[in-house]
């Protein structure tokens, strides 16, 4: 009976994956891109040994840790992946950590080994970026999140702009979709009304914490998915508003290993 009902899970999620967009791990031909839709479950691992279990029909996952054959695996199982990049911060423990000139390196971001970037650099960061996307596409992700896309708002040791992130934020937006990639807005809640038409869905962090979910609702309002974490609230006080606001909710550990709760 186990065997029986994880077989038709399978299939429902496969069948939930396929009705938004291209098959997993493909880009239509028509240049479609997947387009996650609000309350879909989700499940984000950045650490530990990659748990594919899960029952759900999207991983949000480390792109440089894990392999092509990880991502096919979760494929196999009907389920959308999502590369997590950092593109905002240079990491010490990156295979290209030395690509990226000491003149674009600033201030530590409060994360072991890392440094925020001079987002303004443009014309060094574009390649490094689209490096880095070549190999989520060619892993077979469907999907990108780029993290700390919001060091306007940080002492980063640059004299950073809301117009200096807008344009990168655009810039890292368009280097996904020319990949037939679809990506995410990671928090940056002050400009989700400049940004909302140019990514595909949203991830969040600790809005209920802060009392900043409703800021999400154009996410929402235009079909897209907000894929939300809480690390110190407990479920009882945010899983009635998110449910209202429909967005994809759990608790996780600050670690993001496999273990979660969600709404």
């Amino acid at each position: 009976m186990r065997r029986a009902a994880s077989a038709v899970v399978a299939m429902l999620l496969a069948l939930t994956a396929c009705s938004e967009g291209p098959a997993p791990g493909k880009v239509a031909a028509n240049g479609a891109r997947w387009q996650p839709r609000p309350g879909t479950a989700w499940q984000w691992q950045l650490s530990g040994r990659l748990d594919p279990s899960v029952e759900v029909p999207v991983y949000d996952i480390d792109g440089f840790e894990n392999s092509a054959g990880d991502i096919a695996r979760l494929h196999r199982d009907g389920r959308r992946v999502i590369c997590y990049i950092n593109v905002g911060a240079w990491e010490d423990f990156r295979p290209d950590r030395d690509d990226f000139p000491r003149s674009v390196l600033g201030r530590p971001n409060g994360w072991r080994g890392e440094r925020w970037l001079d987002i303004r650099r443009l014309a060094i960061l574009r390649p490094l970026m689209e490096r880095r996307f070549d190999m989520c596409r060619d892993k077979g992700f469907d999907a990108v999140e780029p993290d700390l896309v919001e060091g306007y708002a940080n002492d980063t040791d640059f004299h950073l702009t809301a117009h200096d992130q807008l344009r990168y934020n655009r810039m890292i937006a368009g280097i996904a979709h020319e990949r037939g990639l679809a990506v995410g807005l990671k928090n940056d809640l002050a400009q989700i009304h400049h940004l909302v038409g140019d990514f595909d869905f949203a991830v969040n962090e600790e809005c209920a914490q802060y009392d900043e979910c409703e800021l999400l609702e154009p996410f929402t309002a235009g079909g897209k998915a907000v894929f939300h974490v809480e690390y110190a609230v407990p479920t009882s006080r945010f899983c009635r508003t998110s449910s209202r606001l429909r967005l994809s909710s759990m608790l996780k550990r600050l670690e993001l290993d496999a273990w979660r709760k969600p709404c």
